[in-house]
Parts: structure tokens; sequence; C-alpha cells
């Protein structure tokens, strides 16, 4: 499959008594489901193997499947018409996406993209099978919905973040939580931007003033943050 294509889900064989057991100590909600809904959505499921770059879905796409990550990390990041883009959150093991379940709720259309970080493993239910266990499982309804609200109040904290937050605290935090023991960042400042929802030119300048105060030295694809005590003091008490 070429990674631009728009993900399809193959029809592999049913899942067997491992890779359930997987599945669900990952997502420990639905273990203790056992109505007969519930079995009907468990009968659909089928294991899928995506390797990363994989476009899952684009802007516009309608959703064909409810996928719970057991392996892995997908992106879902939204692309501005000038280009501009921000990620606005990642599936990991253990998580669904919150706007495959808006749009198979509402039957809307994907406002976003999704790509995967890495190789994942995942296991995806039809959309047939989703709706029934929403109208018939109150389990499974609960768990969805559950795992919708928690996602919804992380996407408002990055709205207030993005609209009321401080760039150079946003951006130093950021290289805080991202720096390696060898106290390095590796990234474009094209990528630092689409993380932090704002422009290159802004990261680019916003690193310079920290490497004028000694904080950071920028390379070409890594930034050495050689005092990261001062960098957490500025977080602290900024200017």
């Amino acid at each position: 499959m070429n990674k631009s294509d728009h993900f399809v889900v193959p029809a592999p064989p049913r899942l067997d008594r491992t890779v359930i057991d997987e599945w669900l100590a990952q997502f420990p909600d639905l273990n203790a489901l056992d109505d007969p809904v519930w079995q009907k959505v468990l009968d659909s499921a089928r294991p899928v193997e995506i390797s990363a770059g994989t476009t899952l879905f684009r802007d516009g796409d309608g959703c064909q499947n409810y996928m719970f990550v057991i392996e892995g990390s997908v992106r879902v990041q939204k692309m501005a018409e000038n280009g501009r883009e921000i990620v606005l959150y990642r599936v990991n093991a253990g998580e669904a996406c919150i706007l495959t379940t808006s749009c198979l709720l509402s039957h809307q259309r994907y406002p976003a993209e999704g790509i995967t970080e890495t190789d994942i493993r995942a296991i995806s239910i039809p959309v047939a099978r989703f709706d029934e266990g929403v109208a018939g499982s109150s389990g499974f309804r609960a768990f969805v919905f559950s795992s919708y609200g928690r996602r919804i109040a992380d996407l408002i904290l990055l709205v207030e973040d993005v609209a009321f937050g401080r760039m150079d605290i946003r951006l130093g935090q950021y290289l805080l939580d991202t720096v390696d023991e060898e106290g390095n960042v590796a990234g474009t400042h094209q990528a630092m931007a689409a993380e932090l929802g704002t422009a290159r030119e802004v990261v680019s300048r916003q690193l310079k003033e920290f490497e004028r105060r000694g904080w950071l030295k920028l390379g070409r694809g890594v930034i050495k943050v050689s005092d990261p005590a001062a960098l957490r003091k500025h977080l602290s008490t900024p200017f």
C-alpha cells in the first residue's frame, strides 16, 4: 500500500484469545462487559497492523471503522489553507481517536487528518457494529462517552493554551518536555511550530532569543539545551 493512499482496513481473520486478552488489558473498562450486544461487537473485531507514515484519514474523509490502538502512536493534525498546521493530539496505546468517535456519532466527515507516527497495531470494528454497541450495550456506551469526554477536555486545554498562552512559556516547556538525556532536542523549527500551533518564524525568533540569553545552542536539526535550570526558572518567573 502506498503510504500516501487513504488507509482501508483489510479483512483479516477473527481475533484469537491472546489478541483479545492483550486488547482488553489496554482497555480495562471493556474487560468486564459480557452482554449479548457487546459480544457481537467483540465478534466483529479485527486486528490491523499499519506501517509508520500511513495516512489513516484525511480532512473530508468519511469514517468507516472505530479503532482501538494497542501499540504505537497516531498524530492527528489540522492544516490551514495558508499552510499553517497544528498537532491536535496523539492517539497512543490504550486510547481511541476522539475525532473518529465524533464522526461516527454525528455521521459527519473528518475535519482533520491522522497519520501513523510509528508502526501501529490496533483493533478495528466496523461502523455498523459500533452503532449497535452504542445503542444496545450500556457498558460499551459508557466507555465510548467517557473516553470522548476525557479527550474533549484535553482539546479545550489546547485551545486555551494556543489562544491565551505566551509563546515563550509554551516553547520553553516544549523544549524541557522533549529534551533527551544528553540535552538535545531533535526536530525542525517547522515541526515545533506545528506542535505549538504557530508560525515557523515565531518559533525561530523565540529560539534565537533563548540562545541570546545563553539557555541553548541552535544547530542544524537539533537544539542543545545548555542551561535547563535557567530555562525552567524562566517558566516559573517569566519576564
